[in-house]
C-alpha cells in the first residue's frame, strides 16, 4: 500500500512494467525486513538492498536513456539510487539500533 501512496503523490508514470518495479515491488521489499526478527540491523539490509535492485533494475532498463554517454545506465542507475538508499539505509539501521538499546523493540522471538 506504501508503494500506491507513492505513485499517487507524486510518483512517475512512463510504463507499467516501470510502475509495477518502482512502486509495489520495491516497497514491498521492506517487508523482507520482518524475516530477520533476530537481527533487525540485518533486516534492514536485506529489505533495503531487495527495494534498491528493484529501482537499479528500473532504473537501467527505463530511465538508461537519460545518462551521461560517459556513465552508461548501470553506473547512472546505481549511483542515482544508492545516493538516497545508502542514507535511508544509515538513518533506519541507526534508528532500529537505539530502539533496540532502549529495549522498546523487542526483537526476540
Amino acid at each position: 500500500m506504501f508503494g500506491i501512496e507513492q505513485l499517487f503523490l507524486g510518483g512517475y508514470w512512463f510504463t507499467l512494467a516501470q510502475v509495477i518495479l518502482d512502486y509495489p515491488v520495491a516497497y514491498a521489499c521492506l517487508g523482507l525486513a520482518g524475516l530477520f526478527r533476530k537481527s533487525p540491523i540485518v533486516g534492514v539490509a536485506v529489505s533495503l538492498t531487495a527495494r534498491f535492485l528493484a529501482h537499479f533494475i528500473s532504473g537501467v532498463v527505463f530511465f538508461g536513456a537519460y545518462a551521461p554517454p560517459e556513465m552508461g545506465p548501470y553506473i547512472y542507475s546505481a549511483v542515482y539510487n544508492g545516493s538516497y538508499m545508502l542514507p535511508e539505509f544509515v538513518i533506519s539501521a541507526v534508528v532500529i539500533y537505539l530502539l533496540i538499546q532502549r529495549g522498546i523493540l523487542e526483537y526476540s522471538i
